[in-house]
């Protein structure tokens, strides 16, 4: 991987998540902490049921944790309101999911620009900027074509431009590949990674692909409620 730039943009202290239902508890991680610094692709694996889904939602502020800390980019996350959190994951994060959440009844390009029309853009410059972002994810032939008359990659290659129309300065992703075939797996990551580095990004990337997280500058691992740091070369597919 390229090299990247020192300093922590995204910092984890002492996280815990807690579900409890009536007397019972459950513990799905505890005092996890962790450092991203800037320009870092970092993976997070562990088995399903882990907890990775739920940690991204915390780091987006989609969640609160039950104890602990979440700061990035100036902002102590968990301690924003609602407003200030949409706010923040509007300016901050992009964030792809590994089912899109795609607007069936909107085209490509509407998809591409939601974001910036829900900052109160207006369309006609709204839409130039759409229109370079799926460029940027080669779907610029298909900007006119509904969400649900793409394939799964190209949904989730239009998913990727959402997130980053925004341009943030952290990507989280959520098993972004979970849902494709091989082949097409493979491209979808390839293209996270381009798009990392020529956007200066800091990622963060869930994955249950141990292939993919081997090419990611750092790896954590969540597992019986921790997190240890795993050598990357280390990962066995």
């Amino acid at each position: 991987m390229h090299p990247i730039a020192q300093g922590p943009l995204l910092r984890v202290e002492g996280l815990s998540k807690v579900f409890r239902s009536g007397e019972a508890e459950l513990v799905l991680f505890e005092n996890l902490s962790f450092e991203v610094n800037r320009g870092t692709m970092l993976a997070i694996v562990g088995q399903s049921g882990a907890g990775k889904s739920t940690l991204l939602h915390i780091l987006a502020a989609l969640d609160r944790p039950s104890a602990g800390a979440v700061y990035c980019a100036n902002s102590h996350v968990n301690a924003l309101s609602e407003d200030d959190a949409a706010e923040f994951r509007n300016r901050e994060i992009g964030y792809v999911w590994q089912f899109h959440y795609l607007l069936p009844e909107f085209s490509a390009l509407e998809n591409v620009a939601m974001p910036l029309l829900t900052r109160g853009q207006a369309l006609s410059a709204a839409e130039p900027e759409a229109s370079r972002w799926l460029r940027e994810v080669g779907l610029e032939a298909r900007g006119h074509h509904r969400s649900g008359e793409l394939s799964g990659g190209e949904q989730q290659r239009l998913a990727l431009a959402r997130a980053l129309i925004t341009q943030p300065q952290v990507l989280l992703a959520d098993e972004p590949t979970g849902d494709l075939d091989g082949r097409t797996g493979e491209l979808v990551f390839e293209l996270v990674a381009r798009l990392h580095k020529q956007h200066g990004l800091t990622s963060v990337i869930a994955t249950h692909n141990l292939g993919f997280a081997r090419r990611c500058h750092r790896v954590l691992r969540l597992v019986q409620g921790k997190i240890e740091e795993v050598e990357p070369g280390s990962l066995q597919q």
